[in-house]
Formats: C-alpha cells, structure tokens, sequence
C-alpha cells in the first residue's frame, strides 16, 4: 500500500467548499467535553483550508447511537467547542444530510465552518451506502480525510464519499503515514518494537508482520504469559490465552530462522489479585506459583527491555508492561515510557493505552508521533490496508 497521499495542501481550495472528515468522537458527559484533544488535532487543516479561500463542511461521529438519534450523542457541544477555538462561530446543521443541511451547504461562503450532525445517527454511515455516501459528497466540491481514528473502517463518510469527490488526505493522516509508515517501511535501524497489552490475540498479526521489519521483538504485559507457557514455565493465575500455545511457539521459531531477536521478560511483578491492596513480590519469569498472577515486568526485565530501546534507531511501542492503571502495577510500562524518552532515535507510539501512558508520565512531548488511532495504528501495524487510506489517490 503507497502512504504517500494527494495532500490538501495540493489541492485547489479557493472558493470551494470542502467536505471534512474529522474525528470528533470525544468524552462527552452532560453536554460537557471532558478532553477536547481531537477537536484539537483537526484545527491545523482547518485552518489551512479557511485561509486558502474554501469552506469547511466538517463530519464526524459520536458514540455508538447505532442508527438512532440520540440526544446525548450530539455533536452541537463540539460546534460550541470547536468555535471558541477558531475564534470564529461554527454553524450546526440539524442533521447531515436532507433538505435544511442541503440549504445550510449551498449557503456557505468561504471562509465559514459548517459541522453536521453526528453521522451514525444514520444506520447507513456504517454500512457504507452507497445513496447516503452520495447525499454527503454532494454537499460539497472537494472531500479531505483527517480522521486517522476510523480509517480502518469502510464506511460512507470515511471511504464511500471518495468515489463521488475529488479526494485528498488532511495534515493529521499526512503526518499519521508519514510516521508509521516511515517507521515500519524505511525506519533507521535498528527498529525495535516493544509490544503489550492483555491479549495475544490482538496483537499476533502485529507479531508476524513485524518479524518480517523488524531487528528486535520486546513483548511485555498479559499477553507475554502465554509465551512463557509456550516455554514450558508455570503462570499460575496470569492471562493465558490457551488455544494461542501453539502459534506462539510458531512465532518464537521465525523469530530464530529470521535472526530477530525476540526478547521476553526475566522476571515479573506478581501478586494475588489485581487490587492495590494484594500482596506482591517479584518472581523470576515463567515460576509463578498456583494462586498467584502477573500484573508487571520485574526490575531487570525494565532494564533489559530499555537497554533495547535506548540504542534503536527507531521505536514502535503499542501496548503496556502490565496493569498501568494502578499506579502500584505500573512500574515497568513507566520504564518503558521513560526509555522512550531518552531514546536519541525515532520514537513512534502505535495509539491505543500506549498513549495513556505516556500522557501520564509526562512524557508526551519527547516522543517524535503519537497516533491518534488506537485500531487504525495497529491495523496499519499488521500491514492490512486501510479502506479510508486505500479510498486516498497516492501523490
């Protein structure tokens, strides 16, 4: 797949009115917007496309209203939110497409920000109509996509409206490709991929495409207690995903016929259940005894594992060490965020609560991307093609 994309910098703007594919679906609660981050993210091609002379028809969903309309899943705090940004008042259609949207759009002069409201309150933004993707190009002369978080999903607003419109992708999705793609296609070397997160099966294909790129493999969190099984160890209580055994052994042997080092931890954080106040200690890996479970990497698995990181030419992290949330468990993916940090390479957070993580130690602004996608990154990760990239022209 080419990740190189028609860009809205490239594309006649002045005096056309654009339709903007963004991802608004934030934590909204009682009408109040509890992070506005993504409102954030879309501003940049926003902008851009304002000062060049267009108008911007921005979309988005909300929620999960599956086909309903749901008052709460409103996009009119996002309008409110999304005007005192630009400084500028942001109009609210009454729906996204139909009669009073259509007369909204023709009356747009450029200049002047429309959002429409939530798509999925229409079943057929899901399910990829091609008559609703129809009704959403019309309204407009020009489609730009900057919506990273939902181009793994082949739906009307993020792939069927490219067949009816000239299609570019926005600096989001620009950067969003320029990174991952950069990082897994052409990265310096040595790459190093640290993965995590609770289950291995959400993460294998991630596993086997990157043992074809990169030069070293770090698997922390739940899903490394199924390897240690693989290996012959005793996980006592920890997450094990059983019917994987046998594909992870798979894994750990093209590891070896490809000469990628696949690095597993040494010693792990136990305790006797996932609460603050259980007991704890430290066991060597794959020796966890009945009644016990694994919530963390160990002190010299942190070591070992950011050793790894600090000399990589290049760093993909998705997924933490172990359960992060509780501040006592969350040791070893604060490591891991910290080697990050202190890595001189390219360090490049594959979305997800890898991103979490690194909000929480702070360390947010020494990473070189953050992805804005948690599915679409690993996705992207698994070398699949993406329906709302795939929809873009290449450059």
């Amino acid at each position: 797949m080419n990740y190189v994309k028609k860009s809205v910098a490239d594309a006649p703007l002045k005096g056309k009115k654009v339709l903007l594919r963004c991802d608004f679906n934030v934590p909204l609660k009682n009408g109040v917007i509890g992070d506005d981050t993504r409102i954030r993210a879309a501003l940049e091609t926003i902008r851009f496309i304002l000062k060049e002379g267009g108008a911007v028809i921005a979309c988005s969903h909300l929620g999960r209203p599956k086909g309903q309309v749901v008052p709460e899943m409103s996009l009119k705090p996002v309008a409110a939110r999304l005007g005192e940004l630009l400084e500028m008042p942001v109009a609210m259609a009454p729906d996204c497409v139909g009669a009073e949207t259509e007369a909204m759009a023709k009356a747009l002069r450029p200049g002047q920000v429309l959002l429409l409201e939530n798509l999925r309150f229409h079943k057929e933004e899901e399910k990829n109509d091609p008559a609703f993707a129809k009704a959403l190009a019309s309204l407009a002369d020009i489609y730009v996509s900057d919506a990273f978080g939902t181009v793994h999903r082949a739906h009307a607003s993020t792939a069927g409206v490219a067949d009816h419109l000239p299609a570019y992708c926005g600096f989001l999705i620009e950067r969003e490709l320029k990174a991952l793609g950069g990082a897994v296609e052409n990265p310096v070397r040595p790459l190093v991929a640290v993965l995590g997160g609770a289950k291995v099966a959400d993460k294998l294909a991630v596993i086997d495409h990157l043992l074809d790129k990169a030069d070293t493999l770090l698997i922390g969190g739940g899903m490394s207690y199924t390897f240690a099984k693989a290996k012959g160890g005793s996980i006592g209580n920890s997450l094990l995903d059983e019917e994987k055994i046998e594909y992870v052994q798979k894994m750990m042997d093209k590891a070896k016929a490809k000469g990628v080092k696949l690095l597993l931890p040494v010693d792990t954080l136990i305790a006797t259940a996932v609460s603050a106040d259980a007991e704890t200690k430290f066991v060597t890996a794959g020796q966890i005894p009945d009644g016990w479970e694994g919530v963390d990497i160990g002190p010299e698995t942190r070591k070992l594992f950011a050793a790894e990181i600090e000399k990589a030419g290049t760093v993909i992290w998705n997924g933490p060490m172990g359960v992060f949330e509780q501040p006592k468990f969350a040791e070893g993916t604060m490591a891991v965020a910290k080697a990050m940090a202190a890595c001189k390479g390219t360090t490049v957070i594959g979305g997800g609560d890898s991103v979490s993580a690194v909000q929480k130690a702070g360390l947010a602004d020494k990473m070189s991307h953050i992805s804005t996608g948690g599915g679409a990154s690993l996705e992207f990760l698994e070398g699949k093609e993406l329906p709302g990239i795939a929809c873009l022209p290449d450059a």
